[in-house]
């Protein structure tokens, strides 16, 4: 018949014999018997019935075979003009004798099969896409990656990233501490802690007092001292104190699992390492998406790619360098010193101007006490970025390496400054104590002076009444944390907002229009556009962060506020940085660094919940606000749990699993795994690069040399 030959499989015996044998060895030139017969088939219809069982499982076997030869044929090394035809046919095959398998008797459950086959597949396509259209931000992402490169787009995935963290802890806050004691709790003006004093009541509705957070907002749910201390509210007998201790430990127990996973997630995803052979071919040969059919994402792409190849050839450039070491490392050493100088003046800068403010605040309002504090560490967080900036200047790192040493810069600043804020607040948490002391010896003397001097001892007269705004109270230090963290979280987002609008914004509006009146060329010279900050940007989120976790136990409102900040700085900053920034002269691929800054992040959490455990643990609570009041430690409201709501046995295993005894062992375990887990780990990567250096030498072997060194050098 002049046909190639053919698989005995896909030869299907009968009336579909010929058909068969034409759709499956296709050859590009028949003869004229090749068509007369397909003619002839064409013109004949294919009847199941008339089929054999042994016929009809060659031709299951030969629409599995074309189901498969459509999914690979993508990977396979023939022409584009042969896969169309291809494609073409087994599509028209499978079409054609899918359904003729499906008539007939006994044959509707494969039928069946194959309709609800086709109809998952498309699910499972739609559904993917419906996914990639959920991702907050994304194409607002991919845009900026294709003009700035990763290392700024990466900071915009951390960024959402820290949304979605935010948002499950405002969730948690929100749903099991705020509104159980605003629905079931008791009313504002029930009880001293939920009522404004007579004294503050008639500027508790000032805006100067609500933008300290004082007044009205600071007898609300927004802070610890309105929380009640019965034990349990509403009709559904919710255990407010309870649920207040086990969200704050749960919100960071949640946070410690969240970025250990995500770090172990990114690790894994980078553990084989960066193949760099013949990144130049692949990036020209195999970048382009030829599915895109729009314009405004072609000049994307075409962006993305140009870009990308900046990065691999910085990356070529850096691997080639060749400078003087002792030079070099002289001034290494110059910046260090240079550095460690600037972080020692501001943590002492911090110190003095806190103590100074508690001078103030013994003569003055508190709201210039609060004036010198935050504005002293934002400024300071504006300024010693840039100082640092010029300083890194010295060092020639690798683009990355001096983003990361930027990073730790700033990161040794904001720790230092941060803790310097907490070990000033620590004094005023002790003097808040010698405070609450004398006031409540004063109220015990205010009680019994009122008892003695109104009632006498026989009389049946109605016991006093008092108002709960006239009862003296204590200065609840707790409520004084969270204003101190809130305000310091406004004022940094305050700061950061001007700084954007100012420094950025009416920077890009003064160089555009006064170009073409100045003296010399603003655009390429001073001023020029700005450059997207990647250091203090990520670094400001960490730190934001830090406080969030540090002060969210004591003003369960932060998250809230943290949630709307970060929304925000998304849309401002998407908008900023394409509308009055420029690429950096020296794009680099951001290889690695989403998992540096998960690393400070994790560093930052652990340091951040080290004071609020502090004060858990040792700082008695405050006697008269809160839902500790009462208790000598907060985390007694765990034992009170155990001994009223569970049987006495399940007390005694809690004491005994709580026994330091086997809490010890258990850690030293658990370290000791660690320590397995990852000697396996690094034992499997040693492997790994063995392997890929076996593979390298037998590609050498392969090819001739002549070859191997044209790829390399096709675009150097």
């Amino acid at each position: 018949r002049g046909m190639r030959r053919c698989s005995p499989k896909y030869k299907v015996v009968g009336k579909v014999q010929g058909h068969l044998t034409h759709l499956l060895c296709h050859s590009p030139e028949p003869s004229e018997e090749d068509d007369i017969d397909e003619e002839v088939d064409e013109e004949e219809e294919v009847r199941p019935e008339s089929l054999s069982s042994e016929e009809l499982e060659k031709l299951k076997e030969a629409v599995d075979e074309r189901k498969k030869l459509i999914q690979a044929l993508r990977g396979k090394p023939w022409p584009i003009k042969k896969k169309c035809v291809i494609l073409r046919e087994s599509q028209e095959f499978v079409e054609k004798y899918e359904g003729a398998l499906g008539k007939g008797k006994g044959r509707k459950l494969y039928a069946y099969k194959v309709l609800m086959s086709k109809k998952w597949m498309k699910f499972q396509r739609d559904f993917e896409n419906f996914k990639t259209a959920c991702i907050p931000w994304e194409m607002k992402i991919k845009e900026i990656e294709s003009h700035f490169g990763s290392s700024v787009a990466s900071y915009f995935i951390f960024l959402r990233w820290m949304y979605g963290i935010n948002m499950i802890l405002f969730c948690l806050t929100f749903g099991l501490v705020m509104v159980p004691e605003a629905l079931m709790g008791r009313p504002y003006g029930t009880i001293p802690r939920k009522t404004v004093p007579r004294a503050e009541a008639t500027s508790a509705m000032d805006f100067a007092v609500l933008w300290d957070f004082g007044g009205y907002a600071q007898y609300s749910v927004l802070f610890y001292g309105y929380y009640n201390n019965q034990r349990a509210v509403g009709w559904l007998k919710f255990r407010m104190p309870l649920s207040y201790f086990l969200v704050g430990v749960g919100t960071v127990a949640y946070s410690y699992m969240v970025v250990i996973r995500t770090m172990a997630r990114n690790a894994n995803e980078s553990g084989v390492g960066d193949d760099n052979s013949f990144n130049f071919n692949w990036r020209m040969f195999t970048s382009w998406d030829y599915l895109i059919g729009n314009p405004e994402t072609a000049d994307n792409k075409f962006a993305s790619i140009t870009t990308s190849f900046k990065e691999a050839i910085l990356e070529e450039q850096e691997s080639q360098k060749d400078d003087n070491i002792h030079l070099t490392r002289f001034l290494r050493v110059l910046a260090n010193f240079l550095v460690l100088c600037c972080l020692a003046g501001s943590g002492y800068l911090i110190y003095f101007v806190v103590r100074r403010s508690q001078k103030f605040s013994q003569r003055d309002s508190n709201i210039e006490k609060e004036i010198h504090v935050n504005m002293v560490m934002s400024l300071l967080g504006m300024f010693c970025p840039m100082l640092f900036d010029v300083i890194s200047a010295l060092e020639n790192y690798h683009p990355r390496v001096a983003l990361q040493w930027q990073l730790g810069r700033i990161f040794a600043l904001f720790l230092g400054n941060l803790y310097t804020f907490i070990i000033a607040l620590m004094d005023e948490i002790n003097l808040k104590r010698e405070e609450e002391n004398i006031i409540k010896f004063n109220i015990t003397v205010w009680e019994a002076s009122l008892f003695n001097g109104t009632v006498s001892v026989n009389s049946t007269a109605p016991p006093v009444t008092i108002e709960p705004a006239d009862v003296p109270r204590g200065p609840c230090w707790e409520t004084m944390v969270g204003q101190e963290f809130v305000r310091l979280i406004i004022s940094d987002t305050m700061t950061t907002y001007i700084t954007l609008l100012i420094g950025d914004f009416l920077r890009a509006v003064l160089v555009r229009f006064l170009n073409y009146c100045w003296c010399w060329d603003l655009e390429a010279g001073f001023p020029s556009y700005s450059e997207f900050d990647v250091s203090g940007n990520v670094l400001g989120l960490i730190f934001n962060q830090g406080m969030i976790w540090m002060g969210a136990f004591y003003a369960p409102c932060l998250p809230a506020l943290n949630v709307l900040r970060l929304h925000v700085s998304m849309y401002l900053q998407c908008w900023a940085v394409m509308c009055c920034n420029v690429p950096q002269e020296r794009v680099f691929k951001a290889s690695g660094s989403n998992n540096f800054y998960m690393a400070m992040l994790l560093v930052i959490l652990f340091l951040s919940t080290l004071p609020a455990i502090y004060t858990i643990v040792t700082i008695p609570p405050s006697f008269d606000c809160g839902p500790f009041s009462g208790k000598q430690r907060m985390f007694d409201v765990i034992q009170e749990t155990l001994e009223s709501d569970f049987p006495a046995w399940f007390g005694k295993v809690f004491s005994y699993a709580s026994n330091p005894g086997l809490v010890l062992p258990f850690m030293l375990l658990m370290v000791l795994a660690i320590y397995y887990l990852q000697s396996t780990s690094k034992s499997y990567k040693e492997a790994n690069m063995e392997l890929k250096k076996k593979l390298q030498t037998v590609v050498q072997n392969m090819f001739p040399p002549l070859v191997q060194q044209s790829c390399f050098n096709v675009y150097f």
